[in-house]
């Protein structure tokens, strides 16, 4: 027994933890079978964002892509549409390119074995973790931020849980945990503990049917726990986009590059606008240095603030016109306003679009 673990009875625990789990657990689509691709889906979906947040997307990207063959060949603008939202694009364009592989690499059957699933574009440890353990019951921990939580508390783990180290210590120990057992079962039953009970903060430690075999709560310390080095505040970029309109009354977009942030995402034309410059003068200058247009800039329209975890955007949405047939560049498109649904913006410009929207329908 690794030492981790030494004070723990394990049987017990997975006793209680299960009985819990069986009798409380909530009915989610992904959990309606053990289909290898459902499951590959939502363990994908469900990376850094919420269990409410992804039940639409992953019914509407089901009904969409239904089997492996289905997404590996759909045009990756409608799959970029799925995902619309939900942040991490290129979580979704892996997950097309390893589909692919395995429909064409292993006749449509999502591999079971590590090694194979392992090597998918992709797949880290927790995601071939979490598929092979509920889809085919291998016995494999899938160790995310909410398992690393609950064992932290669990056995007073105070290492850093940010760290590759710490994740391999877990990985190392969670093993025994899933003997005798169904793995499907038992890492699903702690995924549900971190999320409704043992929650980052204000934990329910009297609703637990693990508490105990917590060290934590007896010490006290289970707010303390995990330990997690917090993250830089993000930088704070001031921009300015623009809705530029034709003669014909179609709007200009632009995709963004194959790498990078929201790769491959439509958006309108914006840039940065450096301390002490308007915005006004910057996207004028933007415009005859990038397209060879003359562009008549407007009055603000909106205002639109986006965080990601390193980068907070404050965007200022201007009107602006151009009088001239102009040809974009191969990254843009002139657009009827109707035509904006065919592709995928990212949130900060789905918000510039709906004002669009909502302006047209009170002219």
């Amino acid at each position: 027994m690794q030492d981790d673990v030494k004070n723990v009875s394990i049987l017990d625990f997975q006793e209680n933890l299960l009985n819990w789990y069986q009798q409380t657990k909530r009915e989610l689509p992904w959990r309606k079978n053990q289909d290898p691709y459902r499951v590959w889906v939502s363990e994908i979906m469900l990376q850094q964002t919420k269990v409410d947040t992804v039940i639409p997307y992953f019914n509407q990207f089901m009904e969409w892509f239904p089997t492996p063959e289905a997404l590996a060949y759909a045009n990756e603008e409608k799959v970029m549409k799925a995902w619309e939202g939900l942040g991490y694009y290129s979580r979704v364009r892996n997950l097309q390119t390893a589909v692919k592989e395995v429909v064409e690499e292993y006749g449509g059957e999502v591999p079971s074995e590590k090694k194979d699933f392992s090597s998918l574009k992709g797949v880290g440890p927790y995601t071939a973790g979490a598929v092979l353990s509920i889809a085919y019951e291998k016995p494999e921990p899938a160790v995310d931020g909410n398992v690393m939580r609950v064992f932290s508390r669990i056995l007073n783990i105070t290492d850093d849980i940010g760290k590759a180290k710490t994740r391999k210590r877990f990985e190392a120990f969670l093993p025994e945990f899933l003997e005798g057992v169904r793995p499907s079962e038992f890492n699903q039953a702690v995924m549900e503990l971190g999320a409704l009970v043992c929650t980052p903060k204000s934990p329910g430690c009297l609703l637990c049917p693990v508490q105990e075999h917590c060290e934590a709560r007896k010490q006290g310390i289970q707010e303390e726990l995990p330990v997690k080095e917090k993250k830089k505040a993000p930088t704070a970029k001031d921009m300015a986009a623009v809705v530029l309109k034709n003669k014909e009354g179609k709007l200009l977009i632009h995709q963004r590059g194959e790498k990078g942030l929201l790769a491959k995402l439509w958006e309108f034309p914006n840039v940065e606008v450096p301390a002490k410059q308007s915005g006004p003068d910057v996207l004028s200058e933007f415009f005859t240095k990038e397209y060879g247009m003359n562009v008549k800039i407007g009055q603000p329209i909106q205002k639109v603030q986006h965080v990601f975890s390193h980068l907070i955007w404050n965007i200022t949405v201007f009107d602006a016109w151009i009088s001239e047939n102009a040809e974009p560049n191969n990254d843009s498109k002139w657009i009827l306003l109707e035509e904006a649904d065919e592709y995928a913006f990212p949130v900060s410009h789905q918000k510039i679009l709906e004002t669009q929207k909502e302006r047209e329908a009170a002219d």
